[in-house]
């Protein structure tokens, strides 16, 4: 374990901000500022494409790639976030696997509420099979809320008859927006990032009202993944969040899944962006890396 580098990441994300709501302008402008700071790997190349009429980031690696394609969704709470901010994240995954990623730039609340990032990601998937790709060589990837999308997408997907991808692989991701995970509480003040008030002011620019007792924006309590493809589910336990994949990996479970719940101690939300700096983001992409050879 590196306490010495957990607890300088632990001070970091704790540092001081501007007191009360922030615009939706300067969260966008803060998150794009402090993700450029992640060590992007070696050995790859980026490409600005389109999927399913969106704007995507094709990372691939500079050698010739292994048949198999990474579909990655940002993460950002729905309000922030694009492929440029994940792409330590993305970069890690095709340098580790030598397989292609493609990033999606689904759009963002509240310009654009729920349910416009599912419609954005499904029309992704739909597209990438429509060009030729086989399910069985395609993994959906994310972060955060883009974590959720890799398992509402396989949900919206399956209700327009599309066939699933092979495999799930989601980074601390938001999975509930009813909150109601005992974590939500017990994580309170541990979790240097989140707070229970900050998930709700964006959270509540993402479902413009809708209720979140559904499955499709709270998966973690309501949804049935019968039939689903293997998962990998990382979280940290310093993350109120962390009840979002415990509940998950249960509710997959007990629907006859395969589903690998790796949880990390002493992290933050999405620590795999750390990797270069934490151990434990290299070990987990390492390992997140070797789920997804074995399955595509």
């Amino acid at each position: 374990m590196s306490k010495a580098q957990r607890e300088k990441i632990d001070a970091m994300l704790r540092a001081p901000r501007p007191a009360g709501p922030r615009s939706v302008e300067a969260i966008r402008a803060g998150f794009a500022e402090l993700m450029a700071t992640m060590i992007v790997p070696e050995g790859i190349r980026t490409t600005e494409t389109e999927l399913g009429g969106h704007r995507t980031l094709l990372v691939e690696p500079e050698g010739e790639a292994r048949p198999g394609t990474i579909l990655y969704f940002h993460g950002g709470s729905f309000v922030f976030g694009s492929p440029e901010t994940a792409l330590s994240l993305t970069g890690n995954l095709v340098a580790r696997t030598g397989f292609r990623a493609l990033s999606v730039d689904y759009r963002l609340a509240p310009e654009h509420p729920f349910p416009a990032a599912i419609e954005d990601t499904v029309s992704a998937y739909r597209a990438l099979l429509e060009g030729g790709a086989d399910p069985a060589t395609v993994a959906f990837a994310g972060d955060s809320a883009g974590g959720g999308l890799t398992v509402t997408t396989c949900l919206a997907a399956r209700a327009a008859g599309l066939p699933l991808p092979a495999a799930i692989v989601a980074f601390s991701p938001g999975l509930d927006a009813t909150r109601t995970g005992e974590s939500m509480d017990s994580k309170a003040g541990i979790d240097p990032l989140f707070t229970r008030e900050g998930l709700e002011y964006t959270g509540s620019m993402y479902l413009a009202g809708a209720d979140p007792a559904q499955e499709l924006l709270s998966p973690a309590v309501f949804a049935d993944l019968t039939g689903f493809p293997p998962m990998l589910l990382q979280v940290g336990t310093n993350e109120i969040l962390l009840d979002d994949s415990t509940r998950l990996a249960a509710r997959a479970r007990d629907a006859g899944v395969d589903v690998i719940l790796d949880v990390v101690a002493g992290v933050p939300h999405v620590f795999q962006s750390f990797a270069g700096v934490l151990d434990e983001a290299d070990e987990a992409l390492d390992r997140a890396a070797l789920f997804l050879t074995q399955r595509l």
